[in-house]
């Protein structure tokens, strides 16, 4: 405290952030405050403090406090925090959906449209996101057919046309772009169009589209007119399908809480678009515990809108925040132009609120029960896992190996980690094999269980209750063996064979056999999948940098400097492949003359990866 006490002493009456931590150094809370000596002062003082506040002081061993020139960048700082950090004792929203979007591309002469579930600040235009993958798939399907885009994933190039066209544009379902049948102009004229029709923009784009069909019509241009007409046939057919919630074509985001009496808590969000409802989404609420509604819905709209990609004119909430003015002022900045937060007491707007109300209580008891059968059935798995093996203890925490290599090439190991029978993903670790030469996988899970356990034994980690390797005996012997020689033999470890999912123990030479339709064996084979998954993901991505760098060294004029500045501006060695000369002369240190070396050097030497 006498430290404590010295920090408080140091503090400025300027805002900024604090990051409260524990006695292990682990971050546990970070705040936001217009005064940064008042606030972090408040938490060590008796009376006022809330329960949750008073528990969360008990645990506090030290701080650290970030200045700002002002509240709106305190706040923007806070939630770059609490997303790096998941501090325990914070609001966060529970998001383990990944829902996909539609993209269009923005670094091509002739743009394309599809699915991504990737956000990157990359100036591609992205829309959604959609929480039925079916009806992404019809959209696109249907936007391609209107407007008869590209579905291809070649690089085309203004003045670039090729031989010939594909199958699609004979059929009528591709404008031909790679044939220089549309010029990049009128291509992008089309691409306009369909960001209006996903931007929800139906009668901007009916009116345009209905202009162009009289046009087309004059001109006698009788295919092109028929094309647009049934084009304005299939905008109305899909209009009628959105519920029409305001007569008004303004975008609002109208949100509400549902908070039952165990303080579950369910973020919803109803989107509309030019006055009509296109979508919802809904985010479980962690953290919430003694916290008031208000202090909710504020975390609620700080975390949301840190990562939303579209900001609307208006967001409608139920109830009032404190906050408002800092809010809109962080808004307007991340939109560019204003955004009303209102509370609405009556007409059409609380008809909104209350509706997206109800449907916030509807998906937190569904996801409540979902959670239910989830818990049920992983709690019984590691139950009966623990049966199986006979094992002192239920092994609430197992970690599992796999390693990842061809020929011993570019080897690799991975560590997942399942608590309570579901994957804890920060504790995942990988490993570069560092001591082995060639092909040789019992080496290689010897050196890395060595590597891993040795250093939990040095820094007085936990140990996991059950260790999986696999495999079958000979990878199970030598991970054993590397146990033994660290004093482990008392930890429990087991191999998975593959070919029969058979169970193998040290020093047991029949196999335990588990039914197939058992829980345990399942949450074996999933830890097994991931174990395999993560390895092979991170051994792809070293051998696509190793032959990344070595077919770059190998382009004339590009040295260490110039490679790396290729790498960094795109990414991957695909995208450096895919850009045109005039994408790679905005690179630093890339002139007219080296950008035509390279590009020629990767249509002439490399496969696309």
């Amino acid at each position: 405290m006498k430290q404590i006490e010295e920090q408080l002493q140091q503090l400025p009456p300027k805002p900024g952030v604090y990051l409260m931590k524990d006695e292990l150094g682990e971050i546990i809370y970070v705040g936001k405050a217009k005064s940064l000596r008042n606030r972090v002062r408040s938490y060590f003082r008796k009376g006022n403090n809330t329960y949750k506040t008073r528990v969360m002081a008990e645990h506090i061993a030290d701080f650290d406090s970030i200045v700002t020139d002002t509240e709106v960048e305190a706040f923007i700082l806070e939630a770059n925090l609490i997303k790096k950090h998941n501090p325990v004792f914070n609001i966060r929203l529970k998001d383990d959906k990944s829902y996909p979007y539609i993209k269009i591309t923005s670094n091509e002469d002739f743009p394309r449209i599809f699915k991504t579930r990737v956000v990157k600040n990359d100036g591609a235009r992205y829309y959604g996101p959609f929480t039925d993958v079916n009806s992404i798939y019809k959209t696109i399907n249907l936007l391609k057919d209107l407007f008869s885009l590209r579905s291809c994933k070649k690089n085309l190039l203004v003045g670039k046309p090729e031989n010939r066209p594909c199958l699609n544009y004979h059929i009528g379902k591709c404008v031909g772009p790679c044939i220089a049948a549309i010029d990049s102009r009128a291509y992008h004229q089309l691409v306009d169009q369909v960001s209006l029709f996903l931007s929800g923009q139906h009668e901007q784009l009916l009116k345009k589209v209905e202009r162009e069909m009289y046009q087309a019509a004059q001109q006698k241009n009788f295919e092109k007119a028929a094309r647009l007409r049934d084009s304005i046939r299939a905008f109305k057919s899909i209009s009628t399908q959105q519920k029409v919630m305001s007569g008004k074509n303004i975008d609002q985001d109208v949100i509400a809480l549902a908070i039952d009496q165990e303080d579950n808590t369910c973020g919803q969000i109803l989107m509309i678009r030019n006055g009509r409802l296109i979508g919802q989404d809904y985010y479980l609420i962690e953290g919430s515990k003694d916290e008031t509604k208000a202090g909710i819905m504020e975390s609620f709209l700080q975390q949301y809108y840190d990562q939303a990609i579209q900001l609307p004119d208006q967001i409608l909430l139920e109830n009032r925040i404190e906050q408002t003015e800092l809010l809109e002022m962080w808004l307007k900045g991340k939109r560019g132009k204003k955004v009303e937060i209102l509370v609405p007491e009556r007409g059409e707007k609380k008809r909104l609120v209350e509706m997206a109300g109800r449907n916030a209580w509807e998906n937190l008891k569904k996801e409540l029960i979902r959670q239910k059968y989830q818990d049920t059935r992983t709690v019984k798995a590691v139950i009966e896992l623990g049966e199986y093996l006979n094992l002192d203890r239920k092994p609430e925490q197992i970690e599992g190996f796999d390693i990842s290599n061809i020929q011993g090439s570019d080897p690799v190991a991975s560590m997942v980690v399942f608590k309570g029978g579901l994957p804890s993903k920060q504790d995942y670790r990988r490993f570069k094999i560092k001591t082995v030469e060639g092909p040789n996988d019992f080496a290689m899970m010897q050196e890395v269980v060595e590597r891993h356990y040795r250093r939990i034994i040095q820094e007085k980690g936990k140990l996991p209750d059950l260790i999986l390797i696999d495999g079958g005996k000979g990878q199970l012997s030598a991970a054993f063996e590397i146990l033994s020689s660290l004093g482990l033999t008392e930890l429990p470890i087991i191999g998975l064979a593959k070919k029969e999912e058979e169970i193998f123990l040290p020093g047991k030479s029949e196999p335990v056999i588990i039914p197939k339709n058992s829980p345990a064996l399942h949450l074996l084979q999933r830890i097994r999948d991931e174990a395999h998954r993560f390895a092979l993901s991170y051994h792809r991505k070293l051998r696509s940098r190793r032959l990344t760098y070595t077919m770059l060294d190998h382009i004339p004029g590009v040295g260490p400097i110039r490679r790396q500045a290729l790498l960094q501006h795109f990414g991957s060695l695909g995208a450096i492949k895919k850009a045109n000369i005039g994408k790679l002369k905005e690179v630093e240190g890339i002139s007219s003359k080296t950008a035509r070396i390279i590009y020629d050097f990767l249509r002439e030497n490399l496969r696309p990866y």
